[in-house]
């Protein structure tokens, strides 16, 4: 019981399991106690959670947002690669930290200039979310490319290589495996913006639509399911991109258990 409230203490996974596990059970017998008339109960919530898994409603939405999302990231990932690989060339430096300013310009205020720059409300939602996600994306890499250690590029002269070898050595092959921690890391920020977005164009659906619908009615115990919904996929994008990196990286397990 003692190391649970001291500094860098270290437990041991099962520990670590149930001290959770007494965590959520305080958590809803509070959450239990102190709700009113207008807040539902946890067991009204659930219930409604899982009649909502079982829905075609949710389903059709949360793929239409899944679909969304990832075409989103994909898109961040090769602007962000693009400049971030290029941010080396002191041309193309300046363009990649303008990027990472970009993150203080808030959405609200350009969404009439991307109105007018697409065609439609789906173009209107991918626009947005890739131009909310990018700056992050590059702000995460350009640390990663900052903190490589200076005896990797001194090795790659040892080598023989020139700039272009060393570049695509030390930066582009040595910091793959980085990709996908940037991605797992920045996931929530998309999966965050989406309902923001959806919310811009209802025609197509979504799960931000149907929070807004909820939202209207004051049906607070089906956004309450809903955002558990939400969260749980979250957490499942989370643990497939920190496994998938582990896959095809086996190395990153090491540098995971140094750090």
């Amino acid at each position: 019981m003692k190391k649970l409230l001291q500094p860098f203490a270290t437990i041991n996974p099962q520990t670590f399991m149930i001290m959770v596990a007494v965590q959520v059970v305080i958590t809803l017998l509070l959450w239990h106690g102190l709700s009113d008339g207008l807040i539902p109960k946890p067991g009204k919530v659930a219930g409604a959670f899982v009649t909502l898994l079982g829905t075609r409603l949710f389903i059709d939405n949360m793929l239409v947002s899944l679909l969304l999302t990832l075409k989103a990231m994909l898109y961040s990932i090769l602007i962000t690669l693009l400049f971030a690989y290029l941010s080396v060339l002191p041309f193309f430096k300046s363009v990649a930290l303008f990027i990472v300013k970009c993150r203080y310009l808030t959405l609200t205020g350009l969404i009439f200039i991307f109105t007018l720059l697409t065609k439609d409300g789906s173009e209107l939602k991918l626009s947005l979310l890739v131009f909310g996600i990018v700056p992050f994306f590059v702000t995460s890499f350009l640390s990663v490319i900052v903190n490589i250690n200076p005896q990797e590029y001194e090795l790659c002269k040892t080598l023989g290589y020139n700039n272009w070898q060393t570049l695509y050595e030390t930066i582009v092959i040595g910091k793959a495996d980085q990709v996908f921690e940037i991605l797992r890391q920045n996931f929530a920020i998309s999966w965050l913006m989406i309902t923001m977005v959806e919310g811009l164009s209802m025609s197509e659906g979504g799960i931000g639509t149907l929070l807004i619908k909820y939202n209207k009615y004051n049906d607070l115990t089906n956004v309450l399911a809903l955002q558990l919904a939400i969260f749980i996929i979250g957490l499942c994008f989370d643990y497939l991109l920190g496994s998938l990196r582990h896959w095809l990286f086996p190395y990153s397990k090491l540098n995971t258990a140094k750090a």
